[in-house]
C-alpha cells in the first residue's frame, strides 16, 4: 500500500518497482508517443535481459541480435503475433498508438513498420507504468516463442 506521504510526493505505485517517479497524467491519459517512448526503452531493456541470458554474450554478437529484434520490421512483426492474445484495452491501447502522428519513421524504415513498431511500443510504455510487469513477460514470452 502507498504511503499519503508518498502518494503526494510523486512517488510511483509499489506495484512496478522500476517506476520511481509517477507519471503526472493516468496513464490512460498519456499521449500515445509518451507511452511508446517509454516503451522503446523498456523493450530494449527487455530484448537486452534476453539476449543476456543466451549463451554467447560477445558484444558484438548481442548488439546484432538485439538489432534484429528492436527494428521497426522486427516489432511489426511481433505485434502481429501479440494481436490474437490482447485484451480489448490492450488491442485499444495498440489502435491509438499505431494512429497516432509520431514524426517522420527513420529512412531505413517503412511507414507502416514504423506505426506499427509505436504501437507496440505504446502497448509496452502503457503496461510498464500501469504496473503490469507479468503481462509484459506474457506477451515477451509470446514473442520469443518462435525465435527459440
Amino acid at each position: 500500500m502507498m504511503r499519503p506521504a508518498d502518494e503526494e510526493a510523486g512517488v510511483a505505485s509499489p506495484f512496478n518497482p522500476l517506476a520511481l517517479h509517477k507519471p503526472a497524467l493516468k496513464t490512460g491519459l498519456m499521449n500515445p508517443v509518451v507511452l511508446a517512448y517509454m516503451g522503446d526503452a523498456v523493450f530494449e531493456l527487455l530484448v537486452r535481459q534476453y539476449l543476456i541470458s543466451l549463451p554467447n554474450n560477445k558484444s558484438h554478437h548481442l548488439h546484432k541480435e538485439a538489432t534484429k529484434l528492436v527494428s521497426a520490421k522486427a516489432q511489426r512483426e511481433l505485434l502481429e503475433r501479440w494481436q490474437p492474445h490482447l485484451s480489448e484495452e490492450e488491442a485499444d491501447i495498440v489502435r491509438r498508438g499505431r494512429n497516432t502522428k509520431s514524426g517522420a519513421p527513420p529512412k531505413n524504415a517503412d511507414p507502416a513498420d514504423y506505426r506499427h513498431a509505436t504501437a507496440l511500443e505504446c502497448l509496452v510504455g502503457y503496461l510498464y507504468f500501469e504496473g503490469r510487469l507479468e503481462r509484459l513477460g506474457e506477451l515477451f514470452h509470446i514473442a520469443l516463442s518462435e525465435r527459440e
